[in-house]
């Protein structure tokens, strides 16, 4: 069979099997990785034996290479960086200690439990320190968590690609020997982390701004412009990659100059770009599958599943709960924020770039890291909805310190400021006045559920909503909100 036919039928499950079984997946344990993951593993050499697919597959190599660049300027466009200037606590904890702490701690789990080389480990702790945003869509959505929650779980599965990547690359440089002596070194270095992102932050800068100049004198249709954005992540990673840099640290900077230079992408294009990341990582769980089914058997199984519940059970928890042990926040906050650190993915994306550097070993690291991937798509995939149901009914119960701060940092005590305060007397007087003011109910979900009472024309919103929701109203009017 052609290989581009071989594509287009993979290609049509994944978009078929998507929507048919998205209810199934909304309100079962079943997870979209794992159903995909194990589609790829029946599908493989382990399975039916009717794909056969090693990694180092052109197919698979596009996929990995296109998901990852897509994912990476999408995580870079949606960077809030006029908040994170002033709410750099979680970040720079969790992304920093936090995430340096788990390579470390990583390799020593590689390299005592699985015996891999310590070189070799410290680029498997590296690979595994991501987590995935797929696995934890579903939770990052959920309005049941308090937003302040999801925060944290979103900027650590959002960038920290962007804090490891650079750590593998330099890891697999040194693994092949690629850079040499210190001049050598130094070369890399500045193509690395110099020329890669200076390509990448031109052309989504550029492109960006004659978008606009354009859009402003003719109009262009939005379908246009959607698939404009697609056209700036490859263009950034084609061109640093022919320069001699690396493409997918161009591509995050191409989406970090788009937000720097206050340039704009239509949203039709983050709607369409995360509709095509989305579908480009599903493909890339199947193809992973079929490549993993004939690849798991080089895998001594006991120590890979014992390093798999070290990673999982132990070693990003306990990190976590060190790392947000300040934190202004119920147990069962720590505890939700502590178990959902999934692998996936992009840890898989970044195990291949090992096998496709030839590094000795890297496919033995690839199939190990599949392992623990597919043990923690099936842990975390499943519990996801259960305790997303659990935490959303103590919160129905229980007025939590989370739930009044919109922020992750606001865990921290970094509070926004005072915020002057009026009476009931006054707050009537007002309402009768010829403009009234727009009164907000954000009580929390315990309280509201229970308190059986409201003001007459007030408007419900959830306490940690409030910062988002004031964005789009400011200078509006006066606002009110009344709480507990």
């Amino acid at each position: 069979m052609p290989d581009y036919i071989l594509a287009f039928g993979i290609v049509a499950v994944v978009l078929c099997v998507t929507a048919l079984a998205s209810g199934v997946v909304e309100r079962s344990p079943i997870s979209y990785p794992l159903l995909f993951l194990g589609l790829g593993f029946l599908l493989g050499e382990g399975g039916l034996k009717f794909v056969e697919m090693g990694p180092h597959s052109p197919i698979l190599e596009i996929v990995a290479a296109l998901t990852l660049s897509l994912v990476l300027f999408l995580d870079a466009v949606k960077l809030q960086l006029d908040q994170l200037r002033s709410r750099w606590a979680v970040p720079a904890l969790v992304l920093g200690p936090g995430t340096a702490t788990i390579i470390g701690l990583g390799a020593v789990g590689l390299a005592v439990v699985t015996g891999f080389s310590w070189t070799m480990a410290f680029l498997g702790g590296a690979v595994l320190a991501s987590t995935d945003p797929v696995v934890l869509r579903e939770i990052i959505r959920d309005h049941r968590i308090p937003r302040s929650v999801r925060q944290i779980l979103k900027i650590e599965a959002g960038t920290n690609d962007i804090v490891v990547l650079p750590v593998v690359l330099v890891l697999i440089a040194v693994v092949t020997s690629q850079a040499g002596d210190a001049q050598g070194w130094a070369i890399f270095m500045a193509k690395l982390l110099l020329l890669g992102p200076v390509i990448g932050f031109v052309v989504g800068g550029a492109g960006s701004w004659l978008m606009n100049q354009i859009d402003r004198r003719m109009t262009i249709r939005s379908e246009h412009q959607a698939f404009y954005g697609v056209g700036l992540v490859l263009a950034s990673y084609s061109a640093a990659t022919a320069a001699g840099g690396d493409g997918f640290l161009a591509a995050f900077a191409a989406g970090l100059a788009v937000v720097l230079l206050n340039q704009s992408l239509c949203d039709c294009f983050l709607e369409y770009g995360e509709v095509t990341s989305e579908i480009a990582m599903l493909l890339a769980f199947v193809l992973f599958g079929v490549v993993l089914s004939g690849m798991v058997g080089s895998v001594a199984l006991i120590p890979a599943l014992g390093l798999a519940a070290l990673v999982i059970f132990v070693i990003r928890p306990g990190v976590l709960a060190l790392v947000l042990s300040r934190a202004k926040m119920s147990w069962e906050a720590h505890a939700f924020i502590c178990w959902f650190g999934p692998r996936g993915l992009n840890s898989l994306l970044l195990a291949l770039l090992a096998v496709q550097a030839r590094v000795p070993g890297g496919e033995l690291l690839l199939a190990t890291v599949g392992i623990v991937v597919t043990a923690s798509v099936l842990v975390h995939g499943a519990s996801a909805v259960p305790l997303s149901v659990w935490y959303g009914k103590r919160t129905l119960r229980i007025a939590y310190a989370e739930e009044r701060e919109s922020t992750a940092s606001g865990l921290f005590g970094h509070a926004e400021g005072d915020v002057p305060k009026i009476t009931p007397e006054e707050l009537n007087s007002l309402l009768d006045s010829a403009e009234p003011p727009t009164v907000l109910d954000v009580r929390t979900r315990s309280s509201y559920q229970h308190d059986g009472f409201h003001i007459p024309g007030d408007t419900r919103l959830l306490p940690d909503d409030v910062v988002e929701w004031g964005a789009d109203y400011a200078g509006k009017g006066l606002v009110v909100l009344y709480c507990t």
